[in-house]
């Protein structure tokens, strides 16, 4: 299985929704609790793009490193990658953040996370009269549909 998980936050940190297709080590033997890995995958996305924009070698005006970035504003990254896994991130313009792990080895996801937001959580969240924005959800039409996209992609069996 290429992929693991899936997050998406709001623009404030909170887990809106978490979905494991794989997870060969269990949260317990990492971050300890499930609020406790939100927490700090939030912190490293945070600290990566600012990290993105204080080393943007494109910018005259270099930018403290920890200064707060408007949605949208400096450069930014679509992934990284370890030795076990790979990131894949996307933000949009209202600071929604998609988080997709994957096996390390899998490639460019840019367009795959654009329809994950606008094909599929739009279309199933949003657009959803439950929804409340800046609360949790667990739709099981949007379930269904992520999951049948990313058969799709051979991502998931």
């Amino acid at each position: 299985m290429l992929c693991y998980t899936l997050y998406i936050f709001d623009r404030h940190g909170s887990c809106q929704y978490y979905h494991e297709w794989s997870r060969p080590r269990s949260v317990l033997q990492g971050a300890g609790s499930m609020q406790e890995e939100f927490k700090l995958l939030f912190g490293l996305v945070w600290s990566l793009k600012a990290l993105s924009a204080t080393i943007d070698p494109s910018r005259e005006e270099k930018r403290q490193m920890g200064t707060p970035l408007r949605i949208g504003e400096g450069c930014s990254f679509s992934s990284f990658c370890s030795d076990t896994y790979k990131l894949h991130f996307h933000e949009t313009v209202s600071g929604m953040k998609f988080i997709l792990m994957t096996a390390p080895h899998v490639g460019d996801l840019v367009d795959c996370m654009q329809h994950l937001y606008s094909g599929l959580f739009v279309e199933h969240v949003v657009r959803n009269p439950e929804y409340v924005p800046g609360k949790p959800f667990l739709f099981e039409n949007f379930t269904l549909a992520l999951n049948k996209y990313m058969m799709s992609l051979n991502m998931i069996q």
